[in-house]
């Protein structure tokens, strides 16, 4: 299913550039460090809504992006789903908030969701109200219909010369990780972008820290906290280690708290998010 995912991607991502800040850059050297750690979503790769699918709102027009997503997923699948489409965008994040109320019950500060579960839900309501047949529901690839949804609903292309980065920082000798608010299917869709899946780029199997995994998302200091472990048992200490995001609250913080260098990436104007009126 992983190639499936990936050429999903591909067939419905095209060419995107950042929006302009009008930031200044402030370039510090910073001596001493061994790895980099990243975000994906608005910082490695430009993200047309500005953030991973299970995050976004719902929006009241039957018309709106969210609905059409799901119509032309459904189809894509072999479903009609016109008529499912705003019934089933209203399960979709309402299973979203039920889950993060079931996990913050269970004192989970920031929870994640795991997005094919949601599906899951989301084809037992339609069931229940007789709007999708039982066998039809049970026949849905629940990992491709999620993956035509994102597709759909996010548009996503690399950030200027992110091969180059990469390769310069590879070449540098340092140990790459990533630190994201993401789905099962976001290293396929870096690997639709890129040609090659996310290890060949230098990012380490073990620091790699996705938070549907986890049932944890940022800002939450959890992630960041395993993959401090993850390093100290390559004798890495935090010290050693540059956090690099798009936001303020969800990266920079929370990468500080933990003990890492911090580096917020203002490149896009879709996606930085600097929380100027958070008091956190």
């Amino acid at each position: 299913m992983s190639s499936c995912c990936a050429e999903i991607f591909r067939r419905h991502f095209r060419p995107l550039a950042p929006i302009a800040t009008g930031e200044t850059p402030v370039l510090q050297r910073i001596p001493g460090i061994r790895s980099v750690l990243f975000d994906l979503y608005g910082t490695l790769l430009i993200s047309d809504s500005g953030e991973v699918g299970a995050a976004r709102q719902p929006a009241a027009d039957p018309n709106a992006a969210p609905q059409r997503a799901l119509a032309e997923a459904l189809h894509a699948l072999g479903i009609p789903g016109d008529g499912l489409a705003a019934q089933g965008t209203q399960y979709l994040f309402r299973a979203i908030e039920a889950s993060h109320a079931r996990s913050r019950e269970a004192a989970v500060e920031f929870p994640e969701v795991d997005i094919i579960e949601i599906w899951r839900t989301v084809l037992v309501e339609l069931t229940r109200e007789g709007l999708v047949k039982q066998a039809v529901a049970d026949a849905i690839d629940l990992r491709r219909l999620a993956t035509e949804y994102e597709a759909r609903t996010n548009p996503c292309w690399p950030m200027p010369n992110l091969r180059k980065c990469l390769a310069e920082l590879r070449g540098d000798g340092l140990l790459l990780g990533i630190i994201s608010n993401a789905q099962f299917y976001t290293p396929d869709l870096f690997e639709a972008l890129l040609d090659e899946p996310i290890q060949h780029w230098g990012f380490q199997p073990d620091l790699q820290y996705y938070s549907y995994q986890h049932g944890l998302a940022k800002p939450g200091l959890e992630l960041f906290a395993l993959a401090a472990e993850a390093l100290r048992r390559r004798r890495i200490g935090a010290h050693e280690v540059l956090y690099v995001g798009n936001d303020m609250l969800n990266d920079v913080f929370p990468a500080q708290k933990i003990g890492f260098h911090t580096a917020l990436f203002a490149g896009d104007a879709r996606s930085l998010r600097r929380r100027g009126t958070d008091q956190r």
